[in-house]
């Protein structure tokens, strides 16, 4: 067993054991989870004590890293944005045009007369 640090946001550590780096983005005291973004974005949450089992040492920011730490919400929002996005992308406004029959709209008038 190695070093076992605290998680603290916005620190850098590298897992020895994976030989993976990564940064924590936030801790949920209530769910006792650490939110975590990998160097390729990738987010991953670990519950408290799976994070005291790892062999941690702190880390540098890796050279190049272009991404910022996107907050939990952040990232669920952009979740949420996405699923918007599909479920309008299958939607075509031009198939609901096809439909319209202008004989239609005289048969609505003519009620209205009545």
């Amino acid at each position: 067993m190695g070093r076992d640090y605290d998680p603290v946001p916005g620190q850098w550590y590298e897992d020895l054991d994976d030989e993976v780096v990564f940064q924590v983005l936030s801790i949920d005291p209530d769910e006792e989870l650490v939110q975590i973004q990998h160097e390729d974005g990738e987010i991953e949450d670990f519950d408290l004590d799976t994070w005291h089992e790892l062999d941690l040492d702190k880390a540098e920011q890796p050279e190049g890293w272009s991404g910022s730490p996107a907050p939990a919400e952040d990232a669920a929002k952009e979740v949420e944005e996405e699923e918007d996005e599909d479920e309008d992308d299958d939607w075509d406004e031009d198939e609901d045009d096809d439909d319209w029959d202008e004989d239609d709209e005289d048969d609505y008038d003519d009620r209205d007369d009545e």
